[in-house]
């Protein structure tokens, strides 16, 4: 049977994954950039990003790289970058 495993998404306290009232402008939805801060910082999303070695390490920096350990591949849905709705034209 197949198995899905879910690797480095950020949730906010109450359970949100994304910003309220998508947009053009704001693909995530207002304020969902900031579910992310935590992970910018790491010294492992510096180096694997921007090839550059700073970046806080620590805790968040553990779990960044622990949460892209193994990942083959990523799925990601129409709607990912950009507030796409509806049925599909054509």
């Amino acid at each position: 049977m197949p198995r899905l495993v879910v690797h480095s998404y950020s949730i906010s306290l109450d359970g949100y994954g994304a910003g309220p009232d998508q947009s053009l402008e704001a693909p995530l939805g207002k304020g969902a950039q900031d579910l992310h801060t935590w992970m910018l910082r790491t010294r492992y999303f510096q180096r694997t990003h921007f090839g550059k070695d700073e970046g806080e390490l620590g805790t968040d920096n553990d779990m960044a790289a622990q949460g892209m350990e193994g990942v083959g591949a990523w799925i990601m849905g129409r709607n990912m970058f950009g507030p796409v709705r509806g049925p599909w034209p054509n």
